[in-house]
């Protein structure tokens, strides 16, 4: 695999979350999907290098997975509990993120309104994680934590940040 680096920042402001990644390093050994004419709601964007972001309530069972494609593809599901009744949210009807090439760097930046989310006084847990695919068909993993052998985005305990 290549020598990549992920970086970025998270911040919230009221009921505003703002979330940006850089993918940093030889990126010509990463499978970036092309730009897409039409971004659009896809599903399965994980099967190729994706960015991704899980937001829970507080005590609640409940989250949100984004997913944020290179190409500009993106999609956002709710679950009920641990993977489960995964629906996708018909809430975010857009999801507009910006994506930004240059050598050596991709970047990616999303705002978005969290009403209907939560009531601005309520604390976020947040998990932020990333699929990368090479072009010699690998693939790595990226999270704030593994907190178990094998990569699972999902579980509650790899929600490290707190907002």
């Amino acid at each position: 695999m290549s020598n990549i680096k992920i970086t970025g920042k998270i911040s919230r402001v009221s009921n505003r979350l703002a979330i940006h990644y850089e993918l940093l390093g030889h990126l010509n050994d990463v499978a970036l999907p092309m730009p897409a004419d039409m971004p659009a709601r896809k599903n399965a964007l994980w099967e190729e290098t994706c960015f991704e972001l899980f937001i829970a309530v507080g005590a609640s069972s409940r989250y949100l997975e984004f997913n944020l494609s290179p190409a500009g593809h993106w999609n956002v599901f709710r679950f009920a509990g641990y993977r489960k009744e995964m629906q996708e949210d018909t809430a975010y009807g857009l999801l507009p993120f910006s994506v930004r090439r240059k050598s050596g760097v991709l970047s990616l930046s999303l705002e978005i309104a969290l009403e209907g989310i939560l009531h601005k006084d309520q604390a976020l847990e947040v998990g932020i994680s990333a699929v990368i695919k090479y072009r010699d068909g690998m693939t790595s993993y990226w999270s704030l934590s593994h907190p178990d052998l094998q990569a699972d985005f999902h579980r509650r305990d790899g929600f490290l940040i707190e907002l």
